[in-house]
This record gives structure tokens, C-alpha cells and sequence, in this order.
């Protein structure tokens, strides 16, 4: 009998954290902000921070999308590599935005204190090795241009690799001083605690299906009929923006991931260290607080859900296959197997700004695998952006770039 779960592991480690009344009456707020995952939550806080009246919905329990099925690793790094990104955009937006995210790690480690937050906020290293030989002489040059431009980073043969982490098969890599993890279900759910006690309304099961526009303020209709009068309107749905926005600007795709059964003596030399290599789609791990290791990858375009989640066994096989490479010698014991959706965008970077489709609104959609990252830079932005403001990296997150 198989007893692993196809449910995503932070979702059935915490459970149902706190629920929220469902829209019951019409309401009016300075910022109405749609989408109860991580990034609205992180969104809520930095409206209520700066004095709005703010009202949080979502259609679903709060965190139920991809919040619940996230790794939650904190990263600087983007998944398009800092060479590759100042070709892309220019050397000041490429290292700007690599900034952006190193910093946003130090925001959540503050906010975390702030807040008394249990979810396991951790500081880590990351590793990032080449797992080709092919791939050593652009990973030097990553390497050089990181630390030429300020970020903390070693560079370790494959010797020190397996001397300071026991992975064979590698060629190098980098190791970055910069990096954290958390368990991002259980801290936006804190996060909505803690604003709730300072004027924050959160109604989930509520489901935004219509939009007014008049003149100096936004009247949105849900599907239970009642309405909210709203001076802005903040988007914060991740991919489900696809459905919304018409044109082509995130390729939608799958990710899988595995957890092993608790063995925590066997994690220790990794414990404090993300881990990522070079592959195409990349192999990523990290462990959790209770002496997990939790591995992902396998990623491929996304055509629904069914087909996503049909390819759970198949996906776990192959995540472990690319484990034996590096730890040829250790037997993985599956205990959560699970598979999630996210955005991939042309150049790795989100999208944060105004829409011109839509009045009086904004959008922080943090895509790839510094979705969490980008969005605490949105806090920022979506601020500025309500005294009319703009940020140094509105012109490389802006639609239509």
C-alpha cells in the first residue's frame, strides 16, 4: 500500500491555521488587495505599516494556492544567472534586481523577529555546482562577475564539494554567503495574524468576478454578489494572472517535489546550505526544521492540473535518479511527493507595476524561484506606488518590456 502523499507538505504539516469569514456584506478600504498567499500577505503588511484601511481577500482558504506548495528557499540568486541578465537588461538593472533579492532576505529576517514569527526563518549558504563539465567555464565566470559586483561568494573544486558536503560527480561551484529558508505557509499565516490585530480584514472562500472603474475609486463585485468600494485595487494572484492578463508574458509550468522521511543525522553537513546545480531544468534541495531533505526539479510546461499532477510517480523517480548521481551511496525514503505550478518569465525577473488595462491598480506577481524575494521587494514598490512614487527597478519589472 502506497501511504506517500500527493498533497503539498506544508499544507499537511500545519494544517488549517486559521480561517476567515467569506464576504457577507458590502465594504469600502483605501487598498483592496486580492490574493492570501505569501505575497499578499506580505503586501497587507506593508499597507497596514504605512496606515491604509486594507481589506484582503481570496477565493480559496487563506494560502492555498501555490503558498502551499512552495520550497520556501530564500535566494539572491535568479534563475537567470547575473551574466546572462546584464545581456539581457544592462549591467545596473541585472545587479540592482540580484541586490534587490539579497536584501529582501535581511527584510524577512527582521520581519520575522518582528512579528515573533515560529516558521523556522534559518540563515544558509547556498551552494550552486556544475554538474556537467561542460558547464565549469560559464560558472567561473558567474562566480568572477558576482564577486566582482559585491556579493559574497567562494568558488570549491569538486574536491572541496566532496569533502565539505560528500556530493560526487560535480565540477565546482560556488558557494554564496547570502541565503535563508523558512516554512512560507506557516509565516504568511502568522503574518495575517499579526495584521488582523492591527485593522487588517481578510474574508477568503470570496471571489472577485467584476470591476467598476469610476472616477476616483473602484467598486469590485463578488461572486456572492456583495461589493467592495476600494481607492486601489492590489493584484497579488501569481500565475492565475494569466487568466486575467491577456498577452504573453509568463510561461506557465510544472515543478515537482519530495520529502523524505525524518533522518536528521544524515542532513547534517547540508543543513545549513541551499543547494542547486546546473542543470536545465536544476535540481534543488534543502532540509527542514525537523531533519527532512526535501529535493525538487523535473520542472515542464504546465497543461493542467490532471496532467500535472498524473506525472507525481514518474517526476519522483527521476528527482531521486539525479540524487544518485551526487550521493550514489544513500537511500532516499519518500515520505511527501507533490507537484506545483509557477510563472517563468523571459528574463527571470517579476512583474511589478501599473497595468494600463487597469485603473487605479497594481500588480506584484513574483514569478520563478525567488517568488517570495521578489515579493518583499514589492512591498517597496506597491508603497511608493500609493504616493505616486516609482522605484529604481520599476522599468525592469514593468509590463511590455
Amino acid at each position: 500500500m502506497d501511504l506517500k502523499s500527493n498533497e503539498p507538505f506544508w499544507l499537511l504539516k500545519n494544517g488549517l491555521m486559521t480561517s476567515y469569514p467569506s464576504l457577507k456584506s458590502d465594504e469600502k478600504c483605501d487598498v483592496l488587495i486580492i490574493g492570501g498567499g505569501i505575497t499578499g500577505s506580505l503586501i497587507a503588511h506593508q499597507m497596514i505599516e504605512d496606515g491604509y484601511n486594507t481589506i484582503l481577500i481570496d477565493k480559496r482558504e487563506l494560502c492555498n494556492g501555490s503558498t502551499s506548495a512552495t520550497t520556501s528557499m530564500l535566494q539572491y540568486e535568479i534563475d537567470v544567472p547575473l551574466d546572462e541578465l546584464i545581456e539581457k537588461i544592462g549591467k545596473k538593472g541585472a545587479v540592482e534586481s540580484y541586490k534587490a533579492c539579497s536584501d529582501a532576505i535581511d527584510t524577512m529576517e527582521r520581519l520575522s523577529k518582528k512579528i515573533r514569527s515560529n516558521a523556522g526563518f534559518k540563515r544558509k549558504k547556498s551552494l550552486y555546482f556544475a554538474s556537467k563539465k561542460k558547464d565549469i567555464k560559464w560558472l567561473q565566470k558567474e562566480y568572477t562577475i558576482r564577486k566582482d559586483t559585491g556579493f559574497d561568494v567562494k568558488w570549491l573544486t569538486a574536491e572541496q564539494i566532496l569533502e565539505k558536503f560528500g556530493f560526487e560527480n560535480t565540477y565546482g561551484g560556488i558557494v554564496s554567503k547570502q541565503g535563508a529558508s523558512i516554512d512560507a505557509f506557516q509565516f504568511a499565516h502568522e503574518l495575517c495574524r499579526y495584521n488582523v490585530r492591527k485593522g487588517l480584514k481578510i474574508f477568503d472562500k470570496t471571489e472577485m468576478i467584476k470591476v467598476e472603474y469610476r472616477k476616483g475609486f473602484n467598486l469590485a463585485t463578488m461572486d456572492s454578489g456583495f461589493q467592495i468600494k476600494a481607492k486601489k485595487i492590489i493584484y497579488c494572484i501569481g500565475y492565475e494572472s494569466k487568466s486575467l492578463l491577456k498577452e504573453s508574458f509568463v510561461n506557465l509550468k510544472s515543478t515537482y517535489a519530495v520529502v523524505s522521511e525524518i533522518d536528521a543525522d544524515k542532513f547534517k553537513n547540508i543543513s545549513s546550505t541551499l543547494v542547486w546545480n546546473t542543470d536545465d531544468p536544476y535540481l534543488y534541495m534543502r532540509t527542514t526544521d525537523d531533519g527532512r531533505l526535501l529535493i525538487g526539479g523535473g520542472d515542464e510546461d504546465f497543461y493542467g492540473a490532471e496532467k500535472r499532477d498524473a506525472l507525481l510517480d514518474k517526476k519522483e523517480k527521476e528527482i531521486l535518479k539525479n540524487l544518485k548521481k551526487i550521493k550514489p551511496d544513500y537511500h532516499f525514503y519518500s515520505d511527501f511527493v507533490w507537484a506545483g505550478t509557477f510563472g517563468e518569465t523571459k528574463d527571470g525577473l517579476p512583474y511589478i507595476g501599473v497595468h494600463e488595462k487597469f485603473k487605479n491598480s497594481y500588480f506584484v506577481l513574483g514569478f520563478g524561484g525567488n517568488g517570495i524575494t521578489f515579493s518583499v521587494t514589492g512591498m517597496e514598490m506597491a508603497s511608493l506606488f500609493m504616493k505616486n512614487k516609482k522605484h529604481v527597478l520599476s522599468r525592469y519589472f514593468k509590463f511590455g518590456r
